[in-house]
């Protein structure tokens, strides 16, 4: 079964692609955004990727999601399920595939840590990222149930890496 769209060897053009949708989405959030960061697989130069840019948006409170959903929705943005409290997710589809992604977290909440020391072990280690590549690669080809298949395929190497980083 197909994936949100497919993996692609690395884009250089990610990185300016993710500026330019922060500068167009840092005023949904006004006041209460913290920051905005770069996450993901396309957040790390030479790493293949689904070609979706994730935003992590770190927010004080998340008392404007009502507002928030609905100005994203004019930018043509999904409403997706929370990935747990205090961490709201978006998605933007253009023709069928998934073009972005928004990760919107409360200021503190442990998601934002674990994303971005992930994103810079990747940046660090081109071992690693290789691994990470390889593995990505394989989960999309013997996928045969979608994204959740992959993404818990996912799950144990990332956790590994994590664990990695926290021991020191």
């Amino acid at each position: 079964m197909p994936l949100t769209s497919t993996i692609t060897p690395y884009d250089p053009r990610w990185p300016k692609q993710h500026l330019d949708e922060a500068a167009r989405l840092g005023p949904v959030f006004g006041a209460a955004m913290r920051e905005i960061h770069h996450v993901g697989s396309t957040a790390v130069p030479g790493l293949a990727a689904k070609p979706e840019i994730d935003l992590l948006v770190v927010v004080e409170n998340i008392s404007g999601v009502d507002s928030w959903t609905q100005d994203l929705a004019a930018h043509r943005y999904q409403r997706g399920g929370d990935l747990s409290a205090g961490h709201l997710f978006y998605k933007r589809d253009v023709d069928g595939s998934r073009t972005h992604k928004i990760h919107v977290c409360l200021a503190g909440h442990p998601n934002i840590s674990e994303m971005l020391s992930f994103r810079d072990y990747l940046r660090c280690h081109d071992e690693v990222r290789d691994e990470y590549q390889a593995l990505k690669i394989a989960l999309e080809q013997d996928n045969s149930t979608g994204i959740v298949e992959y993404l818990q395929g996912k799950e144990p190497f990332i956790r590994a890496v994590l664990n990695k980083i926290a021991a020191g």
